[in-house]
């Protein structure tokens, strides 16, 4: 389905896709909400269609265009995350995965955060957060269980 106002025009994803954040919930509510922000972006950038196109309010304002999903946030921890980060892997690229590490905490710049992945063996990173996007069963596979996090 195709929606078009102005010069801009975005095709719907289909349906049965599924966007979810995993986010250890033990984080500080900051960090918790600076990783929501990261992850979505970093989907986003991948998955431009996901944002509905502009709309005018009832005085005519254009408004910039919101997800057109819901992207429920699950609560997880720095274990959960690890074990299931590695899993992921093999599902890779039917289904997009981002992550967020530890590194922001002692990074200063993205070449830094870069330094720091490629420097830590995967069984010394942190993480804060997974983003996935795809076929809602696979997605389901690994967060049908998880609760919403409050």
């Amino acid at each position: 389905m195709e929606q078009k106002l102005g010069n801009t025009m975005k095709e719907e994803i289909a349906p049965e896709n599924k966007c979810v954040l995993v986010i250890d919930e033990n984080l500080p509510l900051g960090v918790i909400a600076n990783t929501a922000a990261i992850l979505s972006m970093s989907i986003g950038k991948s998955y431009p269609d996901l944002v509905g196109f502009e709309l005018a309010d009832n005085d005519g304002f254009i408004r910039a265009g919101i997800t057109t999903r819901a992207i429920p946030i699950l609560k997880g921890d720095g274990r959960l995350l690890k074990k299931i980060r590695p899993q992921l892997k093999e599902f890779e690229p039917d289904l997009f995965v981002v992550d967020l590490i530890g590194a922001t905490k002692t990074t200063k710049s993205y070449e830094e955060y870069a330094d720091q992945l490629i420097q830590t063996p995967e069984e010394k990173l942190e993480y804060f957060g997974i983003g996935l996007f795809g076929a809602k069963k696979l997605v389901n596979k690994f967060t049908g269980s998880l609760g919403l996090l409050r």
